[in-house]
């Protein structure tokens, strides 16, 4: 599951350190025309597959939704500036997590370590391959990591390190993905900030995942560790480019090259992952939604694979009788 993992951290909800210094090759634009074609041909088949930004309309109400991604890059300027009308008029920007579920996330964190880091059980160096262990610690290090430390993590948790490139790891750097931008930017005109769920909703999540397919996770992450760098430039491209769905079939492409991932293997693990980190949330933010759409006009930001497919929160509203328009992010 490592490259879902790779795309929910950038695409959906986990905000990281910058990716501006990763230096990578685009792993699509290196495809033949044809594949290309063909991925983009099966990315069409969801609605809703290309866009960043959409209006949603029912009567008076008026819902704008944006796509985001959820590492710094300059590129988010244009974004911000197509926003600030909208911020300029809404009556409320939501997120997944606005600030008052970072600080109680942190200090839930601060509380209770056992959250991200095994505190009873046995440390991965003893549960893991010694061939894997040592592919770990190297990978770890890499990321300024020591072994005794991710030792001791959670799977999941170092799954969702090692979908992180090493040169994504400055840990100087502060996150500056666009949703955090928004929230500066809706502060600074004293607009309120409100959350789509609750704060410790990917820590359920995760958390309720089984050993074996935590372990899993890892090593499917070690097993593409030398593209890492080439992933985060091949999603930040598509991203930008307003094609997140192509990111997602390509993965499942990627998927297809690890040992022992059949067809049937890659199409059950997305699957999975698609409900527990997509179609479910989704479901669960359209009456928040709503709600806030019926006082005046609200801004929506979450993770840019949200919008599209079946369960998309787009195709979601507009099964409840809203009309969407696609905007333009340029001037």
């Amino acid at each position: 599951m490592r490259q879902i993992l790779s795309i929910v951290i950038a695409l959906l909800a986990i905000t990281a350190p910058a990716l501006a210094e990763c230096k990578g090759q685009n792993l699509i634009a290196d495809l033949s025309p044809q594949a290309q074609t063909a991925l983009r041909a099966e990315a069409a088949k969801q609605p809703f597959a290309v866009g960043n930004l959409w209006l949603a309309t029912k009567g008076a109400e008026k819902i704008t939704l944006v796509g985001t991604y959820h590492f710094d890059d300059p590129r988010h300027a244009t974004t911000l500036a197509a926003l600030a009308p909208v911020l300029a008029k809404a009556k409320v920007l939501l997120v997944e997590a606005g600030p008052k579920e970072q600080e109680s996330l942190k200090a839930r964190m601060a509380d209770d370590p056992s959250l991200i880091v095994n505190t009873d059980g046995p440390t991965l160096a003893e549960v893991l391959a010694p061939e894997d262990w040592q592919h770990l610690r190297a990978a770890a290090s890499a990321r300024g990591v020591p072994s005794f430390m991710v030792a001791k993590f959670r799977p999941w948790y170092v799954s969702v390190l090692l979908a992180m490139p090493p040169c994504s790891m400055d840990l100087a750097a502060m996150p500056e993905g666009l949703d955090s931008q928004l929230i500066k930017a809706a502060s600074a005109r004293d607009l309120p900030v409100e959350a789509l769920e609750p704060y410790d909703t990917l820590f359920s999540i995760f958390g309720g995942m089984s050993q074996p397919e935590q372990i899993d996770m890892i090593t499917s992450a070690l097993a593409l560790e030398d593209k890492s760098a080439d992933m985060a430039v091949t999603l930040a491209d598509a991203y930008f480019a307003e094609e997140g769905r192509l990111i997602w079939e390509f993965s499942k492409l990627q998927s297809l090259q690890l040992p022992g991932f059949t067809p049937e293997r890659v199409e059950r693990e997305f699957a999975v992952m698609e409900k527990l980190m997509m179609n479910d949330r989704n479901q669960s933010w359209i009456p928040v939604i709503t709600a806030a759409a019926a006082k005046g006009p609200v801004l929506v930001a979450f993770g840019a694979l949200h919008l599209s497919g079946d369960q998309g929160v787009l195709k979601l509203l507009q099964d409840d009788g809203y009309t969407i328009t696609r905007l333009s992010l340029t001037p």
